[in-house]
């Protein structure tokens, strides 16, 4: 048995896989001896050598199982903040309607026939959306598995899980705050994947008797070191920019402004005839009793059928300015604003269009299965394949709160 031995440089003495008898392989390790790993330099360990469990006895192919039934919850459920701005396309490339001729009745006379119409085809604007693989490895090795209890191995693929949640908001997000325009290559030909509008010569559709001209902009800035009431609502604000494009309320639009914390302190003081404030800012349903101002509880005395409501598809709600449902969150980062229309969780009209594969298996995050056809948890990885794109370039607006006349990409949101 000597001769068989070999020296490991974990200071534990490696048996050959050949050398093993599987109903002793947890004796084995009990003593300090470890199978030889498969496809190593060393040997091939059979389907018997394979670590089977974890430390404290969870078989491993009960752990995949629950790891592939959790993977489908989660990819069903997706993020609330994602489902407001986005879109589920498959498409590599998608033509969404601009609009099309309008046609006028004319005065009747009683000698001879009307013209009759002659149109041109309606007008569709071709959306490119970028593509990519992302993939992190679960490195879960036989010897990981026979030194860790589920939990650890649990804690692991929660921390994935979480990780993929992540890179999934942030792509988002860079789709919205970076103005600039990409370009995706998709089966060898390049398309132009945009944001909002940027003033990249695009001409907007006609809406109304609203004309937009080839420089037409979506990123502003306020023009000072605080938002005020201005930067919401009235001429050239981001309502302003929205309502032109037809995302009102009075056309059914959801409009909603996500800020930050610092410009939330500053939007919940906004109150009719001081600072040139339009409306009152109502705080929401679900904002508890100690945490409002002596202003916001008369606000709601004066009001009370004006509460908006606590919760959006989601997202709390923190009140309401006028036309916009206010949202506060840290994600959005400091002096910037971000004003979207949505038509609710993952409806067509909204703004971001996240594209995933053509094919359904190979949508959403997927944990691909180690070398092992047995035990498919050893060495496997978890993939996802999307990109993101504007779909509507006309339903959001971000501005930028300072006194510099340009918008500027905020730190980590750059391509």
């Amino acid at each position: 048995m000597s001769e068989l031995l070999k020296k490991h440089s974990m200071d534990r003495l490696l048996i050959p896989a050949s050398a093993i008898e599987p109903a002793g392989l947890k004796d084995l390790i009990a003593l300090g001896f470890m199978p030889e790993i498969a496809g190593g330099a060393r040997g091939f360990n059979q389907s018997g050598d394979v670590v089977t469990e974890t430390a404290d006895g969870r078989p491993l192919n009960d752990l995949w199982n629950e790891y592939q039934q959790a993977l489908g919850l989660y990819n069903a459920q997706r993020d609330v903040l994602m489902r407001v701005f986005a879109f589920p396309v498959t498409k590599v490339i998608e033509d969404v309607f601009q609009g099309g001729d309008t046609v006028d009745f004319e005065e009747a006379s009683e000698f001879g026939v009307p013209r009759s119409v002659r149109s041109t085809p309606p007008t569709y604007f071709s959306l490119g959306y970028s593509f990519k693989w992302w993939d992190i490895g679960a490195r879960f090795t036989w010897e990981f598995l026979a030194e860790s209890d589920a939990q650890q191995v649990d804690n692991l693929n929660n921390l994935i899980l979480e990780a993929d949640n992540r890179n999934q908001f942030n792509q988002v997000m860079k789709q919205l705050l970076n103005n600039v325009t990409r370009t995706a290559s998709i089966s060898g030909n390049n398309y132009s994947v945009f944001p909002i509008y940027n003033g990249d010569s695009t001409v907007p559709p006609r809406y109304k008797n609203t004309i937009h001209a080839a420089n037409h902009q979506h990123f502003l800035t306020s023009g000072a070191a605080t938002v005020d009431p201005g930067d919401l609502t009235g001429t050239g604000s981001m309502y302003a920019h929205l309502s032109h494009h037809g995302y009102s309320w009075q056309e059914g639009s959801a409009l909603i402004l996500m800020v930050n914390s610092a410009q939330m302190a500053t939007i919940r003081g906004f109150k009719v005839g001081v600072g040139g404030a339009e409306y009152d800012f109502i705080q929401s349903g679900a904002i508890p009793d100690w945490a409002m101002t002596a202003t916001d509880i008369a606000n709601l005395q004066d009001r009370p059928a004006a509460a908006p409501p606590g919760t959006f598809n989601g997202l709390t709600v923190q009140g309401r300015y006028g036309p916009w449902l206010v949202v506060e969150d840290d994600l959005i980062p400091a002096a910037y604003m971000v004003g979207f229309a949505s038509g609710g969780s993952l409806a067509a009209t909204n703004l971001i269009g996240i594209r995933e594969h053509a094919k359904s298996s190979l949508r959403g995050l997927r944990l691909v299965k180690g070398p092992d056809a047995d035990y498919p948890i050893i060495n496997s990885y978890y993939q996802r394949g999307f990109g993101t794109g504007v779909r509507q370039r006309g339903a959001g607006v971000v501005m930028q709160v300072t006194t510099n006349g340009s918008y500027t990409i905020p730190t980590g949101y750059t391509w």
